[in-house]
C-alpha cells in the first residue's frame, strides 16, 4: 500500500496516540498523532464581538487619512458625478464582503449617503494573473443583491484595451495598470492582510500590484530576481523587493482610501484597517505580526500542515509548503492535507500545471536554471513551481507526502512529491472525510515509518499557511 521505496518493518504501537483535527477545505479532518507531537499553533486572537460596530468606527476615524466623505468633498466635483472605482478580491482569499457584517456594503451605503450616484461606481475583481470569477463565485463572494445592482468587472492584465500606461518605477519596471480603476475620480482598495511568503503580508499595495497591473508588470513582480531574494518572504517589509515595487505602484496609481481587514483561524472579523495606502496598512501588519509568529528552538523530523482556506488548488497550496520550511529537518518528511477542490481545475491553470511538471521533471536546480535563461520566455504562473521548489530542494522528492482526494490520480503524475492516493486503501470510507482522512492516517504512520532508528520527531501546524516560523534566537 506504501509507495514504492525504502521501507521499514517496525511496529509502531498507537494505543497512546493523540487526536488532532487537521483543516480540509470546509471540512475537519480527525487524525492520530504520537503523544509527543508539537502542536505549533499561533496565539488566540478573539474575534470582534460587533463586526459592523467595528466596521463603522473604522470608518468614522480612519488612519492616516481624512474620512470618505471628506475625501469626496475635496475632489472638487459634484458627488453625483463622481465616479469611483473599487478593488475587490476574487475567491481565493476569504475576505467577509458579505452582508451587514461584512465590509462592502457598509462601504457601498457609505458613498451613496455622501452623494454618489449608484451607476458611478464600479466593482473591479483585482484577479492578477488568476482567471476571471464566475457568477456563482461573484454571488458567494459579494451577495446576489451586490451583483445584481452594480457593475462587476474582472481585471485582464493581458487586455490592452483594459490598460493604461502610468510610468516606471526606481527598478525600471514599465507599469500600466486597469484603466476603469485609474480614471476613476475616487479610487477605493480592499483586502485582506495575513502572511505572504512573498511579499511580507498580503493586502494593501497588492490590490493593485499585482492585482490590477499588466503582465509584464507581474512578470518583473513574480521573476526570479525578486523571488530568490532572502528578503521576499513571510512578514518582511523593509528590503523586500516584492512590498517595495507593489507600494510604489499604488502609490503612482493614486489610491485615495484603503479598506483592510484581518481575521482569525475560523475567518472571523478580528480587526478592521481603513485609511491610508500605507498607514493603515502597516498597522494591519503590526498587529498580525504580534499573533501569528511563533518561535521554535529546533527543526522536526516531520511536519504536519495543511492547505487552509487557500488550498483551493495545487497551485495556492505552495503557501502551506514554503511556510512549513523553517519548522522540518533537511531531508524530513512534509505531510500536506489540501482539499484542492476548485470546480475548474483543483491543480491550476493549464500553464501552471505544465510548468508544475517541468518542475518534477528538472528537479528544483534545473527548474530554476530554466526561468534564469536568456532564452526563457516568461510564462503565466512560473512563480510558484519555484516555491515549490524551495521544498523539493529540502526534503527531496519522497520527502513530500501530499494528501489531496481533489486530485484524480492521473493528474499527480504531474506533480512533484508522493502521491497521497497511494496510501487510501481500497473500500475504506465512502465520504470525502472518510478517505481523506484514511489517507491521511495512513501517510502519517508511513513517515513515522521511515526512520530506523530512535524516535522521530513531529510537530504539526495547526493553522498551516497562516502561521509564521522563526528560530528562536
Amino acid at each position: 500500500m506504501p509507495p514504492n521505496g525504502k521501507r521499514t518493518t517496525k511496529k509502531i504501537d498507537t494505543k497512546d496516540w493523540k487526536k488532532i483535527q487537521v483543516e480540509y477545505g470546509q471540512i475537519g479532518l480527525e487524525a492520530f498523532v504520537p503523544p509527543d507531537c508539537v502542536e505549533v499553533s499561533m496565539k488566540e486572537y478573539p474575534p470582534l464581538s460587533d463586526p459592523k460596530a467595528a466596521i463603522e468606527k473604522a470608518f468614522q476615524h480612519p488612519i492616516g487619512s481624512p474620512p470618505l466623505e471628506e475625501l469626496i468633498q475635496n475632489k472638487g466635483i459634484p458627488p453625483e458625478q463622481l465616479s469611483v472605482a473599487i478593488a475587490v478580491s476574487d475567491i481565493t482569499r476569504p475576505l467577509p464582503y458579505q452582508g451587514e457584517n461584512g465590509i462592502l456594503r457598509p462601504l457601498l451605503r457609505r458613498l451613496e449617503f455622501f452623494g454618489i450616484a449608484k451607476p458611478h461606481i464600479k466593482i473591479i475583481v483585482a484577479t492578477g494573473m488568476h482567471r476571471a470569477s464566475t457568477y456563482e463565485e461573484k454571488v458567494e463572494m459579494f451577495g446576489k443583491e451586490v451583483v445584481d445592482q452594480y457593475k462587476i468587472l474582472d481585471h485582464d492584465c493581458q487586455d490592452n484595451d483594459l490598460l493604461i500606461s502610468i510610468g516606471k518605477t526606481k527598478r525600471g519596471t514599465d507599469v500600466s495598470i486597469n484603466r476603469e480603476f485609474y480614471l476613476a475620480d475616487l479610487k477605493i482598495i480592499t483586502g485582506l492582510v495575513e502572511t505572504h511568503f512573498m511579499a511580507g503580508v498580503s493586502g494593501g499595495r497588492k490590490s493593485i500590484c499585482p492585482g490590477l497591473v499588466d503582465l509584464k508588470t507581474i512578470q518583473k513582480f513574480h521573476g526570479p530576481q525578486y523571488l530568490e531574494d532572502p528578503h521576499a518572504t513571510n512578514l518582511i517589509l523593509e528590503g523586500n523587493p516584492c512590498h517595495e515595487e507593489a507600494l510604489e505602484v499604488a502609490r503612482i496609481a493614486g489610491v485615495d482610501f484603503m479598506v483592510n481587514v484581518t481575521l482569525d483561524k475560523e475567518l472571523r472579523l478580528t480587526h478592521v484597517f481603513a485609511g491610508d495606502l500605507v498607514q493603515a496598512h502597516r498597522k494591519a501588519y503590526e498587529k498580525i505580526k504580534e499573533y501569528v509568529e511563533v518561535s521554535l528552538d529546533r527543526e522536526f523530523d516531520i511536519v504536519l500542515t495543511h492547505g487552509g482556506y487557500v488550498g483551493r488548488d495545487h497551485y495556492q497550496t505552495a503557501k502551506a509548503g514554503v511556510g512549513a520550511l523553517p519548522a522540518i529537518k533537511e531531508k524530513g518528511i512534509m505531510i500536506i492535507a489540501a482539499s484542492n477542490h476548485d470546480p475548474i481545475d483543483p491543480i491550476g491553470s493549464l500553464e501552471y500545471r505544465r510548468l508544475i511538471h517541468l518542475l518534477k521533471r528538472h528537479g528544483p536546480d534545473g527548474y530554476l536554471g530554466l526561468l534564469q535563461s536568456p532564452h526563457w520566455q516568461f510564462m503565466k504562473d512560473q512563480w510558484e513551481p519555484e516555491v515549490w521548489a524551495k521544498v523539493i530542494r529540502k526534503v527531496g522528492e519522497k520527502g513530500l507526502i501530499y494528501c489531496s482526494t481533489g486530485i484524480p490520480r492521473k493528474d499527480y503524475s504531474l506533480l512533484p512529491g508522493v502521491c497521497g492516493l497511494d496510501f487510501m486503501e481500497e473500500g475504506r470510507g465512502r465520504s470525502i472525510l472518510e478517505k481523506a482522512q484514511n489517507m491521511l492516517q495512513n501517510a502519517i504512520v508511513w513517515a513515522l515509518n521511515q526512520f530506523k532508528t530512535g524516535n522521530p520527531s513531529m510537530a504539526f501546524l495547526k493553522q498551516g499557511p497562516y502561521i509564521v516560523i522563526r528560530p528562536r534566537k
